[in-house]
């Protein structure tokens, strides 16, 4: 084999290691498509003179590599699921020390905001463990959760999943309900693991009854710098540190990865009222590092 031959099947062969290479978001999960962009890029030449981009738009273009590096479509659904599956057994107890048991007052929150008499009939979107149905137990209301991972539904404490407040293994973006058959319904810090958040908002209205009550929970950022910088390093570096000790490392290093796939708020409540809600009211909670939308049926 000549030189120029033997460079050239050298080149095809680093070609196809390179394009190959990636890591998953969860043992045992495949994604179906991974972008080229999950090749770690060179350093940039030093002796480059392109002006710096403003913050803001350099700020929404990390955002923007970071949602091309993750999974979509079927595949980020079937890595969800599993990885929810995974980690459920310690899932209460890795959130409950992140947070500082935070979340408990802001899921008790949400229910009460959605301000419905006792005895009214509320549906808890992505349930996981029964968190959202034990608050809207303690109002007084009828609750049923549905969740798309078996291993969440199971690892719910005795009585929540009980004749009174079912919990049924199902797919939030297609409802196992007929229309207007809710009196209000809860989801929280689920929106992210969507492959659709856009589905989910049609299909809140569509089981909503005309007047009935929305409350969205979920993750958001603080508007202080400081708070921004610290509640950034203590999301992106300690949660999974926290997470690998109980739990399951690459699971909770994907959760603060995943916040780059929420819209920026000005959308979701835009999605809202585009879905037919009306009344879409946006609240910060905890200094920022959560928000709480609340909406109501047209």
């Amino acid at each position: 084999m000549g030189l120029q031959a033997r460079r050239r099947r050298g080149r095809a062969r680093s070609g196809r290691i390179a394009a190959g290479t990636g890591r998953q978001l969860h043992p045992g999960v495949e994604p179906a498509h991974r972008p080229a962009v999950r090749r770690r890029a060179g350093r940039p030449p030093a002796a480059s003179h392109e002006p710096r981009l403003p913050a803001v738009l350099a700020q929404a273009t990390a955002k923007t590599a970071r949602v091309s590096e993750l999974p979509s479509g079927a595949a980020k659904r079937r890595a969800v699921r599993e990885m929810f599956d995974a980690i459920a057994p310690r899932y209460d107890l890795v959130n409950r020390i992140m947070t500082l048991r935070l979340d408990v007052a802001w899921r008790r929150r949400t229910a009460r905001e959605l301000a419905l008499p006792p005895g009214s009939l509320v549906a808890d979107l992505a349930c996981g463990t029964g968190d959202f149905c034990r608050e809207l137990a303690r109002l007084g209301h009828h609750r049923i959760g549905f969740d798309f991972s078996m291993g969440m539904l199971r690892a719910a404490p005795a009585g929540v999943g009980d004749g009174a407040a079912p919990l049924v293994n199902a797919d939030v973006l297609e409802l196992p309900l007929a229309d207007g058959a809710l009196d209000g319904a809860t989801c929280g810090f689920a929106l992210r693991n969507l492959t659709a958040i856009s589905s989910l908002l049609t299909e809140l209205a569509r089981v909503l009854r005309p007047g009935g009550r929305v409350g969205l929970l979920e993750v958001d950022s603080p508007t202080n710098p400081v708070l921004r910088w610290g509640h950034g390093l203590y999301f992106g570096r300690v949660v999974p540190q926290i997470g690998a000790l109980l739990s399951d490392r690459d699971a909770y290093r994907y959760l603060p990865e995943s916040v780059a796939y929420l819209p920026p708020p000005e959308e979701l409540i835009d999605g809202l009222r585009s879905a037919g809600f009306d009344d879409v009211r946006r609240h910060k909670l905890s200094a920022g590092i959560a928000q709480m939308i609340t909406a109501t049926r047209g």
